[in-house]
């Protein structure tokens, strides 16, 4: 599971306008990154040129999924994300990310903005933080804990059951002695009987 791009944007009628951007393209060919990194942002654009106002969709493309959420004041977010990455996750990072950059930057920004005049630092923190969804979001590390509380206990069930069925061996063995011990007290009480001292 892995994040390649957060980028904020701003949908405006003529185009859409690139306001910030952070990538984590280090898992890409040194060589490529530049390109891996201007095709993202491009994506990004287009994907929000075509969301409607008050719109969250997500889109596959090849190997990844972009997820877009643009608000109805026109700020919009974008996360491309591997097709592994949870979807809640990445709306809920959205939400976070267009919450705290609409209190700190004015909306009168937008319009204008470009990356280098925006004064807002926290989207590589972010991209950072988020890498590992289990703990970054609260809710993915309680569904985590409980998967792994069901494997425990799945596992347990099945050795339980391995333990009944060595037992009802046990059991049915003991049976079978039970009947044996039962035949050699007989016997042997009929052979003491016979010899008895005075």
């Amino acid at each position: 599971m892995r994040l390649f791009s957060l980028t904020v944007l701003y949908k405006a009628e003529p185009r859409v306008q690139l306001l910030k951007a952070a990538h984590d393209v280090t898992t890409f060919n040194f060589f490529q990154r530049s390109s891996v990194q201007e095709f993202m942002t491009f994506t990004s654009q287009l994907i929000v040129e075509r969301s409607e106002l008050g719109s969250r969709a997500s889109v596959k493309e090849q190997d990844y999924l972009c997820h877009v959420y643009v608000r109805a004041d026109g700020l919009a977010g974008v996360v491309i994300a591997d097709n592994e990455y949870p979807s809640r996750v990445c709306f809920t990072l959205l939400d976070k990310v267009l919450e705290e950059f609409s209190r700190q930057v004015s909306r009168a920004e937008w319009p204008s903005g470009s990356p280098s005049t925006i004064n807002y630092s926290a989207l590589d923190g972010y991209l950072s933080k988020y890498q590992n969804p289990r703990d970054a979001d609260p809710m993915t590390r309680v569904q985590a804990e409980l998967d792994e509380t069901k494997i425990i206990l799945h596992n347990t069930m099945e050795s339980l059951l391995e333990r009944g069925e060595k037992l009802d061996d046990l059991v049915s063995k003991s049976e079978v002695l039970g009947v044996q011990s039962k035949a050699f007290y007989k016997t042997a009480r009929k052979q003491n009987s016979c010899c008895e001292i005075m």
